[in-house]
């Protein structure tokens, strides 16, 4: 059973008490992101994520890492397009002791100037990484090709330009402004009772900040192709396709397409490319979910003079995916897939807080397991069909990394 309580100063906690388990998660999870940010401030959530980590005014960075070791405990954060997430898993014995910490780290991060710098050349590094991983940089790309100058094309991680920007005072003003009460949601699952929302409550539930009114522009689908010259031994391709927001009504049926699309090793395109022809070793696809839109991506790599094939094999893989639609036994198959997964997730702390956090945060709602399966249960041929038409269109973004830089021909 999930509880929730709204605090006076708005932040919101959502508690699910499981007497089976001997741990607890929590998150505190922000609703802002890259989406948030402009041109001149772009990768600063995710840098404000690992300052959290460089001290407060009672803890150095050294003593916030030993006091989830000297526990058996996890501490770690995470930064996407549209929200911030800080969490910590440990034993039910320590989990009010985890709860300081992480409301240490979120009031009384000092910024120090120090820390600052040396963090700067920490994400610095984490960019270069990045970009030593064209498999990974190309999915940025197609941000970029899809959404162009709006801020859904910006990438997580920002510049070394912009970040050499950031000091103490941007840090706070943008704290000041994004991590106000009504954009944070506290989430608690594990072996910890109703009681301890009042214990979250002590901690965040009185504190005030600026109120900034948080407006969103939904970004155009935007039939962009870009490519990228790098030396690399592969060619990186990524399709995408206008997809579908959060919440959507229509979402399982996606999910179930994207899974017989590209979402396991029985699916049409790791069965048409990789077992068939032998074009690729990765290739797969997948559905990203935002507020206001969505998009479904395609990926595969292959050699660059196999290029033309691969994207002719994924093409033919849609076109007969149309023309035929799914089977039964595809469908039965994935809805299964999703089930499974699903009810696997249930035995783990972290899951639960994790969608807890998002469903609060992204939709300010949860549905009960049967209430989900049933949904899954629901979804058609039909359906799944229907959209697949609706979905695959000649109007699709491209992004590109290759040794030369050169487009397939079908695509010039």
């Amino acid at each position: 059973m999930i509880k929730k309580y709204t605090c006076q100063n708005g932040v919101r906690i959502v508690l699910e008490n499981i007497p089976t388990v001997r741990s607890v998660a929590i998150g505190v999870w922000i609703g802002t992101g890259s989406r948030n940010e402009h041109e001149k401030n772009n990768g600063i959530s995710h840098f404000l994520e690992h300052m959290f980590f460089k001290g407060t005014k009672t803890r150095t960075a050294r003593e916030i890492a030993e006091s989830f070791d000297s526990i058996g405990g996890q501490v770690n954060a995470f930064t996407s397009k549209e929200y911030t997430c800080y969490y910590a898993k440990v034993l039910d014995d320590h989990a009010q002791y985890a709860l300081d910490v992480l409301a240490d780290m979120f009031f009384h991060s000092t910024f120090d100037e120090e820390e600052l710098q040396k963090e700067k050349n920490v994400v610095y590094e984490e960019i270069k990484m990045y970009e030593d991983t064209p498999d990974d940089i190309v999915h940025d790309i197609l941000s970029r090709a899809t959404y162009d100058k709006h801020p859904l094309g910006y990438p997580i991680l920002g510049t070394e330009e912009i970040l050499s920007t950031f000091n103490g005072d941007t840090l706070r003003e943008y704290m000041n402004s994004h991590y106000t009460p009504d954009n944070v949601v506290i989430s608690v699952a594990g072996n910890v009772s109703e009681a301890f929302i009042n214990e979250v409550e002590k901690l965040f539930g009185s504190y005030e900040t600026g109120s900034e009114k948080r407006t969103f522009e939904k970004p155009e689908f935007n039939v962009q192709k870009l490519a990228r010259q790098k030396d690399t031994e592969q060619a990186h391709l990524c399709i995408g396709f206008n997809g579908l927001e959060v919440g959507h009504e229509d979402i399982y049926s996606l999910i179930v397409l994207n899974n017989i699309l590209g979402g396991s090793m029985s699916s049409r395109l790791f069965q048409d490319v990789r077992e068939q022809k032998g074009l690729a070793y990765s290739v797969f696809s997948y559905h990203s979910s935002y507020a206001d839109n969505g998009l479904l991506t395609i990926y595969g790599g292959t050699g660059s003079n196999q290029l033309n094939m691969l994207f002719d094999t994924i093409q033919d893989t849609l076109t007969t995916l149309k023309a035929d639609g799914i089977t039964s036994k595809e469908l039965a198959n994935s809805k299964e897939q999703m089930k499974g997964s699903l009810m696997l997730s249930l035995e783990s702390t972290n899951s639960r807080m994790s969608r807890n956090g998002k469903n609060e945060l992204l939709l300010s709602r949860h549905r009960s397991m049967d209430s989900i399966i049933e949904s899954i249960n629901e979804v058609s041929e039909e359906s799944v069909n229907t959209l697949a038409n609706q979905l695959f269109t000649d109007s699709y973004s491209v992004a590109l990394i290759s040794p030369d830089g050169q487009l397939p021909t079908k695509l010039q």
